[in-house]
C-alpha cells in the first residue's frame, strides 16, 4: 500500500495520508454500523462505558462526541483493526510485529462538532520507545472546513511540551507555548476510505466543523510488539 519514499516521509514530517485503503462497500457497511451505534445514543442522559455526549445532547436529539473503544463492542471496527491492507501498512512504518492498544471513534456534526484541543498523544500513554502511532480512518470526506486532523510537520523530532494547568494533567498544550508551532500547522484531509498515520510525539489538534457535512474519524492507536 505504501513505498520507501512514502515510509521516509513519515519518518522526516511524522505523519502520512494513504489515499483509498477502503473501498466504498466498506466504508457504506461501518456508516450503517455507526448508524446504528449513533441510534442507541437516544437511550442514555450522561456520559457512558461507550458514549461521550456533546453537553447539546438530548435523548430525542441525540449528539454524541466520541463511541469509546469501538473494537471492544461493535463487529466491524473489531474486524478493521485487523485488516490486511492495513496490518501491512503498519508494518512498513512499525515493523513485523504490531499491536493494538487502544481505539475510540471521535465525530463532528455540521456546525456544532467540537474541536481538539492541540496536544501530543505521548502525554497520554509514554512508551520505552516512541515506535507508536494514530491511524485515522475517514469515514466521512475529510475538508478544509469539517474539523479535519491539523498536525505540525516535523514535531515529532522535538520537545514534548507541557500538557498541565495549574499543577494538574489537563491533557492539552497551552496554545500560546506553541503559537509558532500552530503557524506550521496542515490539514490532514482525504476522500471517505482514506487513512491518515501520525507519530505519537506529533503536535496535532482539530478545529469545530464549521461545514454542513458531518466527519467521523476513526481511531486505532498501535504500537511495536517492543
Amino acid at each position: 500500500m505504501i513505498s520507501a519514499k512514502d515510509v521516509a516521509s513519515y519518518r522526516e514530517h511524522g505523519y502520512l495520508v494513504v489515499p483509498g485503503v477502503l473501498d466504498a462497500a466498506t466504508v457504506d457497511a461501518l456508516r450503517r454500523e455507526l448508524d446504528a451505534i449513533l441510534e442507541g445514543a437516544r437511550a442514555v442522559t450522561t456520559h457512558t462505558d461507550v458514549y461521550d455526549l456533546e453537553p447539546s445532547h438530548r435523548p430525542d436529539a441525540p449528539r454524541v462526541r466520541r463511541v469509546k473503544t469501538p473494537h471492544k463492542y461493535f463487529d466491524g471496527f473489531k474486524r478493521l483493526y485487523r485488516d490486511p491492507k492495513l496490518v501491512s501498512i503498519l508494518q512498513a512504518l512499525l515493523g513485523p510485529g504490531v499491536r493494538l492498544h487502544g481505539s475510540k471513534l471521535n465525530l463532528k456534526a455540521p456546525h456544532y462538532g467540537s474541536p481538539v484541543e492541540w496536544h501530543q498523544d505521548w502525554a497520554f500513554y509514554p512508551h520505552t520507545n516512541d515506535d507508536v502511532l494514530a491511524v485515522g480512518v475517514m469515514l466521512n470526506d475529510a475538508t478544509s472546513d469539517n474539523g479535519p486532523l491539523m498536525v505540525v510537520p516535523g514535531s515529532h523530532r522535538g520537545p514534548i511540551f507541557d500538557h498541565h494547568a495549574d499543577g494538574y494533567f489537563c491533557g492539552a498544550v497551552d496554545p500560546a507555548a506553541v503559537k509558532g508551532e500552530i503557524a506550521k500547522a496542515v490539514p490532514l484531509t482525504g476522500r471517505a476510505g482514506s487513512m491518515s498515520f501520525h507519530h505519537v510525539r506529533l503536535l496535532h489538534g482539530s478545529a469545530q466543523n464549521v461545514s454542513t457535512l458531518p466527519r467521523a474519524l476513526l481511531l486505532y492507536r498501535y504500537a511495536a510488539a517492543d
